[in-house]
């Protein structure tokens, strides 16, 4: 069975923890991982460009000229789209860009995700994160004391003093484990697990 030393915030070894196979030891499914980032990056397209049609456009109501003998192409209307402020032709509409994934997909990409950094050694397990107050340059000591570039931290529940103090920490994300995510997991180059979130997860997607 795979395992995972368990460290405390000063970087001292303070025991191990069991991970199931069956999530951390499967075989890494690049094309589903593709998928599924593309379908949570889609997911958050606004998509609210819009732009005026010809019918929308204020104004334009008049020919600007006769139809002929004047020498001039013909014209029907100055808001007509090859005029200045005219209209656009096939423009972008407000439109939901999000689509449905099924279920088994969603959950061997993050089974996927998971397994992929614990197979390449980017898993730091914590026994627990406890801050005693909202400081920035504790989340900043952690970081430097555990050499991490970037870093994505799971907790298990909430946990207001470390979200707020590594907000302003532009390689640093805090997710409560329900929110974890295969774009997430992917987009830091560690991802640090307290035991208490290691049991939820392993709790959740060994069913």
């Amino acid at each position: 069975m795979p395992q995972l030393d368990v460290f405390d915030l000063d970087k001292s070894k303070v025991g191990t923890v069991d991970l199931d196979p069956a999530i951390f030891e499967v075989p890494v499914r690049t094309h589903l991982l593709h998928t599924v980032v593309n379908w949570q990056l889609t997911k958050r397209r606004a998509g609210t460009s819009s732009t005026k049609e010809r019918g929308e456009v204020s104004g334009g109501g008049k020919k600007p000229w006769k139809q002929k003998h004047l020498g001039r192409a013909r014209q029907g209307s100055i808001r007509a789209p090859q005029w200045r402020k005219g209209a656009i032709i096939f423009g972008p509409k407000p439109k939901d860009w999000s689509y449905t994934l099924n279920k088994k997909s969603k959950r061997q990409a993050l089974l996927s995700s998971l397994s992929l950094k614990y197979s390449e050694g980017r898993m730091l397990a914590l026994n627990e994160i406890n801050l005693p107050s909202i400081k920035t340059k504790q989340v900043s000591e952690f970081i430097k004391r555990f050499e991490l570039k970037s870093a994505l931290i799971i907790v298990g529940g909430d946990n207001e003093n470390l979200l707020r103090s590594s907000r302003n920490i532009p390689n640093v994300k805090v997710l409560k484990i329900d929110g974890i995510n295969v774009y997430d997991i992917l987009r830091y180059d560690t991802l640090v697990m307290t035991e208490e979130s290691l049991a939820r997860a392993q709790e959740v997607l060994a069913n």
